[in-house]
């Protein structure tokens, strides 16, 4: 996963499985997404623009 980048919009591909959150601020919009797939669209009526990782799925050990 590409360390400096910390957000990705709707349609970009996943770079790590986990659940993100979008970045309304609310915190309570989340996916749950794996890698290599595409980014969802964003909830409808949802004010944010990107989604950020809010939990890794496989966290390195």
């Amino acid at each position: 996963m590409d360390d400096e980048k910390t957000s990705w919009h709707p349609g970009e591909i996943v770079p790590a499985s986990g659940i993100y959150e979008c970045d309304c601020g609310a915190g309570h919009h989340w996916s749950t997404d794996v890698k290599g797939h595409r980014f969802p669209p964003l909830p409808y009526g949802c004010p944010g623009s990107s989604w950020s990782l809010k939990t890794d799925a496989h966290p390195e050990t």
